[in-house]
Protein backbone atom coordinates (compact mmCIF):
# COMPACT_ATOMS: atom_id res chain seq x y z
CA UNK A 1 0.00 0.00 0.00
CA UNK A 2 1.58 2.86 -0.87
CA UNK A 3 0.12 6.36 0.66
CA UNK A 4 0.09 9.56 -0.91
CA UNK A 5 -0.97 13.18 -0.47
CA UNK A 6 -2.16 15.38 -3.78
CA UNK A 7 1.03 17.83 -3.60
CA UNK A 8 -1.80 20.10 -4.23
CA UNK A 9 -2.76 22.66 -1.47
CA UNK A 10 -6.44 21.92 -0.13
CA UNK A 11 -8.35 25.59 -0.79
CA UNK A 12 -12.07 24.52 -0.48
CA UNK A 13 -12.55 26.54 -4.09
CA UNK A 14 -13.74 22.64 -4.99
CA UNK A 15 -15.53 19.60 -3.47
CA UNK A 16 -13.92 16.86 -3.50
CA UNK A 17 -15.95 14.75 -6.60
CA UNK A 18 -14.60 18.24 -8.67
CA UNK A 19 -11.06 17.42 -7.68
CA UNK A 20 -11.28 13.98 -8.46
CA UNK A 21 -12.64 14.61 -11.96
CA UNK A 22 -10.27 17.17 -12.63
CA UNK A 23 -7.47 15.05 -11.72
CA UNK A 24 -8.78 12.03 -14.04
CA UNK A 25 -9.54 14.66 -17.06
CA UNK A 26 -5.82 16.01 -16.54
CA UNK A 27 -4.03 12.21 -16.59
CA UNK A 28 -5.77 11.08 -19.64
CA UNK A 29 -4.91 14.48 -21.29
CA UNK A 30 -1.38 15.22 -20.39
CA UNK A 31 -0.54 12.07 -19.40
CA UNK A 32 -2.45 9.40 -21.08
CA UNK A 33 -3.05 7.78 -18.53
CA UNK A 34 -6.89 5.54 -18.21
CA UNK A 35 -8.27 7.05 -15.11
CA UNK A 36 -7.05 8.28 -11.72
CA UNK A 37 -4.02 7.72 -10.73
CA UNK A 38 -4.94 6.23 -6.92
CA UNK A 39 -7.08 3.25 -6.26
CA UNK A 40 -8.73 5.43 -3.66
CA UNK A 41 -8.70 9.08 -2.66
CA UNK A 42 -9.24 10.64 0.61
CA UNK A 43 -11.31 13.64 1.15
CA UNK A 44 -10.81 16.75 3.97
CA UNK A 45 -13.93 15.39 5.87
CA UNK A 46 -12.27 11.88 5.68
CA UNK A 47 -14.88 10.50 2.87
CA UNK A 48 -13.14 7.46 1.36
CA UNK A 49 -13.47 7.74 -2.60
CA UNK A 50 -13.20 5.27 -5.01
CA UNK A 51 -10.67 5.68 -7.70
CA UNK A 52 -9.06 3.62 -10.53
CA UNK A 53 -10.24 -0.17 -10.24
CA UNK A 54 -7.87 -2.99 -8.05
CA UNK A 55 -7.74 -4.40 -11.66
CA UNK A 56 -5.19 -2.42 -12.58
CA UNK A 57 -1.98 -0.90 -11.46
CA UNK A 58 -1.55 2.62 -10.32
CA UNK A 59 0.10 5.55 -11.95
CA UNK A 60 2.77 7.35 -11.06
CA UNK A 61 5.13 10.86 -11.79
CA UNK A 62 8.42 9.55 -10.34
CA UNK A 63 10.13 6.31 -11.45
CA UNK A 64 9.24 3.14 -9.69
CA UNK A 65 7.77 0.18 -10.06
CA UNK A 66 4.43 -0.05 -9.49
CA UNK A 67 2.89 -3.54 -10.47
CA UNK A 68 1.74 -5.37 -7.04
CA UNK A 69 1.19 -1.45 -5.47
CA UNK A 70 -2.35 -0.24 -4.24
CA UNK A 71 -2.12 3.67 -4.33
CA UNK A 72 -4.11 5.55 -1.63
CA UNK A 73 -3.79 9.43 -1.78
CA UNK A 74 -4.98 11.89 0.45
CA UNK A 75 -6.28 15.50 -0.72
CA UNK A 76 -4.17 18.39 0.35
CA UNK A 77 0.01 19.23 0.00
CA UNK A 78 1.39 18.09 3.59
CA UNK A 79 4.48 19.71 3.13
CA UNK A 80 2.50 23.20 3.65
CA UNK A 81 -0.60 22.09 5.16
CA UNK A 82 -1.70 19.08 7.90
CA UNK A 83 -4.12 16.77 6.99
CA UNK A 84 -6.97 16.31 9.50
CA UNK A 85 -7.78 14.12 11.64
CA UNK A 86 -10.69 12.46 9.60
CA UNK A 87 -8.50 12.03 7.05
CA UNK A 88 -6.07 10.25 9.68
CA UNK A 89 -8.82 8.12 10.96
CA UNK A 90 -9.77 7.23 7.25
CA UNK A 91 -6.48 6.19 5.98
CA UNK A 92 -6.42 3.76 8.98
CA UNK A 93 -9.37 2.39 7.93
CA UNK A 94 -8.96 1.30 4.24
CA UNK A 95 -5.08 0.04 5.02
CA UNK A 96 -6.87 -1.53 7.58
CA UNK A 97 -9.57 -3.13 5.21
CA UNK A 98 -6.97 -3.37 2.47
CA UNK A 99 -4.92 -5.54 4.36
CA UNK A 100 -7.17 -7.67 5.31
CA UNK A 101 -8.55 -8.27 2.27
CA UNK A 102 -5.45 -9.02 0.03
CA UNK A 103 -3.15 -10.05 2.93
CA UNK A 104 -0.80 -7.49 3.51
CA UNK A 105 1.22 -7.20 6.18
CA UNK A 106 1.30 -3.86 7.30
CA UNK A 107 4.92 -3.71 7.19
CA UNK A 108 4.11 -3.01 3.46
CA UNK A 109 2.47 0.21 3.83
CA UNK A 110 5.09 3.11 3.22
CA UNK A 111 4.67 6.39 1.33
CA UNK A 112 5.84 7.51 -2.16
CA UNK A 113 9.03 9.07 -1.49
CA UNK A 114 9.88 5.59 0.30
CA UNK A 115 9.48 3.46 -2.82
CA UNK A 116 10.84 6.47 -5.23
CA UNK A 117 13.71 7.90 -2.97
CA UNK A 118 15.13 11.33 -3.83
CA UNK A 119 11.69 11.93 -6.58
CA UNK A 120 9.64 13.47 -4.33
CA UNK A 121 8.60 14.17 -0.60
CA UNK A 122 5.37 12.97 -0.92
CA UNK A 123 3.27 12.28 0.94
CA UNK A 124 4.58 14.75 2.97
CA UNK A 125 6.51 15.32 6.76
CA UNK A 126 2.93 15.97 8.31
CA UNK A 127 1.85 12.73 7.14
CA UNK A 128 5.20 10.94 6.43
CA UNK A 129 5.54 10.79 10.35
CA UNK A 130 2.89 8.50 10.91
CA UNK A 131 4.10 5.88 8.28
CA UNK A 132 8.33 6.45 9.37
CA UNK A 133 7.42 5.71 13.38
CA UNK A 134 5.52 3.22 12.40
CA UNK A 135 2.02 4.60 13.95
CA UNK A 136 -0.14 3.27 10.45
CA UNK A 137 1.13 -0.27 10.46
CA UNK A 138 0.52 -0.19 14.58
CA UNK A 139 -3.32 0.70 14.18
CA UNK A 140 -3.73 -1.19 11.13
CA UNK A 141 -2.46 -4.28 12.93
CA UNK A 142 -4.46 -3.90 15.96
CA UNK A 143 -7.31 -3.08 13.38
CA UNK A 144 -7.14 -6.45 11.45
CA UNK A 145 -6.90 -7.96 15.00
CA UNK A 146 -10.75 -6.86 15.68
CA UNK A 147 -9.25 -4.11 18.32
CA UNK A 148 -10.42 -0.51 18.30
CA UNK A 149 -7.12 1.52 18.54
CA UNK A 150 -6.72 5.19 19.69
CA UNK A 151 -6.11 6.67 16.93
CA UNK A 152 -3.78 9.82 18.16
CA UNK A 153 -3.91 12.93 15.87
CA UNK A 154 -0.72 14.85 16.84
CA UNK A 155 0.65 18.31 17.50
CA UNK A 156 2.11 20.48 14.31
CA UNK A 157 5.91 19.31 14.06
CA UNK A 158 8.22 21.99 15.19
CA UNK A 159 8.67 24.43 11.95
CA UNK A 160 6.17 22.54 10.22
CA UNK A 161 2.82 23.33 8.93
CA UNK A 162 0.42 24.23 11.07
CA UNK A 163 -2.96 24.98 8.96
CA UNK A 164 -5.39 22.21 9.55
CA UNK A 165 -7.19 21.00 6.36
CA UNK A 166 -11.17 21.18 6.86
CA UNK A 167 -14.12 21.06 4.28
CA UNK A 168 -15.80 24.28 3.62
CA UNK A 169 -18.66 23.95 0.95
CA UNK A 170 -17.61 26.55 -1.70
CA UNK A 171 -19.56 29.29 -2.76
CA UNK A 172 -19.60 28.14 -6.33
CA UNK A 173 -18.27 25.41 -7.90
CA UNK A 174 -15.73 26.31 -10.59
CA UNK A 175 -14.34 23.75 -13.33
Amino acid sequence: ITIHHAGVLWTNKKTPPVMIKNMQSWGKKEKKWPDVPYHFLIGPDGTIYEGRSLLYEPDTNTKYEVSGHIGVELMGNFEEQRMSESQLKSLVDITAWLAQEFEINPDHIGGHKDVAPDQTTCPGKDLHRYIEDGAIATWTTAMRAGEKPEIVYREALPGGPAEVITLKPPTSQPK
